[in-house]
């Protein structure tokens, strides 16, 4: 049993000083959104409450909802609150297939690409096994790029059935950043909404719902450094969105429940500094980003860096059709041949050093990266990958610490492989 006398953030074996590269997981609360937090959580008051005590808190609701309406170029009515990303995504995905089916029964196709996250993925296969969705994954090419050529010829096939498209703005693997406004403007000239979970590329790139962009825009307050729990789906004005949950009529009716008004708070503090620094951020964490790439392919030769590559990684426009696809500053993904990636990650962890071997979602399960099969990988190479992602605490003494230890953990990671297909492990 946790209680504030014995708990101890720290309890972990002190081997080693802990070196955080998995800023794409969780990234630290930043101290302006921490601030904002602790001093909401002290006030009493429900936001639904008409006494001075819920006006209060609703005015907080409300600012906060204005603050991240101007982030993400929408108006404050099209901010709607969820307790996070994969709310979001089953808020938009669900609202918008119920909604556009009743309306049309005929429009039961969901295109969706084939790297999403499992947010998305789950909740489309969902559709498909209980609601009689017909779900169709639109193809990538080897660097994880939806190219818009390969929606309008999916789109095409028949346009009348498709009720929603959903591409993610930037990979949660491996840091692919799609070309998102022409692929909106696809799904347009056919009169299909089209949704995007931006939970990775928000605070790190431009991100607006726009006068032609996404109609829904999924967002999580974790990702940019507020606290975990606390999300948006920016909805455009008009957008109809059947709800999935019912009660309060909270959230113009959309997404019923008594609002996080501390979270909420503290997201809008933590967007408006993310991207109030993006512009510098983006470039500094490319630089180490790039650092650690060449120094860890240096000490492991044989490591594979997946997506983009580095030198298209710079630009802010859109990624076109050939060769013009960037990645999110602060990814790093690279496959080590011959060696597993859980191997990897629990050998590096043993030296405090923190990443993943993909999405924080499908932790502890043990499947090659569908993200990487998408692209044409092997199951091998999908096995051996590990995913460092840099955040706004990352330091040069961060990358140092990985260049150091990579070396040997490969060579011990290698061996156990080597050894475990000798004896068919």
């Amino acid at each position: 049993m946790i209680d504030g006398s014995t708990w101890n953030s720290a309890a972990r074996l002190p081997c080693f000083p802990v070196t955080y590269l998995d800023h794409a997981a969780t990234t630290p609360m930043r101290p302006e959104a921490l601030a904002v937090y602790t001093a909401v959580l002290a006030d009493t008051g429900n936001a639904s409450s008409l006494h001075a005590s819920g006006r209060r808190a609703r005015r907080v609701v409300e600012e906060a909802r204005e603050a991240l309406a101007a982030q993400l170029g929408a108006r404050p009515s099209d901010v709607v609150f969820t307790a996070g990303g994969t709310e979001g995504d089953n808020l938009a995905l669900k609202g918008l297939y119920w909604a556009r089916r009743a309306v049309d029964p005929a429009r039961r196709r969901i295109l969706v690409s084939a790297v999403e996250h499992r947010a998305v993925l789950d909740t489309v296969d969902w559709l498909g096994a209980a609601q009689g969705a017909q779900v169709e994954l639109l193809d990538v090419d080897e660097i994880g790029l939806v190219h818009p050529s390969t929606l309008e010829a999916a789109i095409a096939r028949d346009p009348a059935s498709v009720a929603v498209v959903s591409v993610m703005w930037a990979n949660s693997e491996v840091g692919t950043v799609q070309p998102v406004a022409r692929l909106a403007a696809v799904a347009h000239r056919y009169g299909v909404p089209f949704h995007t979970d931006a939970v990775q590329a928000f605070g790190q790139i431009p991100v607006a719902i726009g006068a032609d962009g996404p109609d829904a825009i999924t967002v999580s307050a974790h990702k940019v450094g507020g606290p975990v729990g606390v999300g948006a789906l920016i909805a455009r004005r008009g957008l109809v969105l059947e709800p999935h949950t019912h009660g309060g009529g909270q959230e113009r009716d959309v997404r019923s429940g008594t609002l996080n008004t501390a979270g909420v708070a503290a997201f809008a503090a933590a967007a408006t500094t993310a991207c109030a620094q993006a512009p510098v951020e983006a470039g500094r964490l490319a630089a180490l980003r790039d650092d650690l790439v060449r120094r860890v392919c240096e000490q492991v030769p044989t490591a594979v860096l997946n997506g983009p590559p580095l030198d298209t990684a710079g630009g802010v426009g859109e990624p076109g059709d050939a060769g013009g696809a960037r990645r999110l500053p602060g990814n790093a993904h690279l496959s080590f041949p011959g060696c597993e990636g859980d191997s990897l990650l629990m050998l590096l962890d043993a030296r405090g050093i923190e990443c993943s071997t993909g999405s924080a979602c499908s932790a502890g399960v043990a499947r090659p990266s569908h993200v990487l099969l998408a692209m044409g990988a092997t199951e091998q190479q999908a096995r051996g990958s590990l995913r460092f992602s840099l955040g706004h605490t990352s330091r040069a003494a961060d990358v140092d610490a990985l260049v150091a230890a990579i070396g040997p953990v490969a060579e011990r990671a290698g061996r156990a492989g080597a050894l475990a297909g000798t004896y068919g492990g």
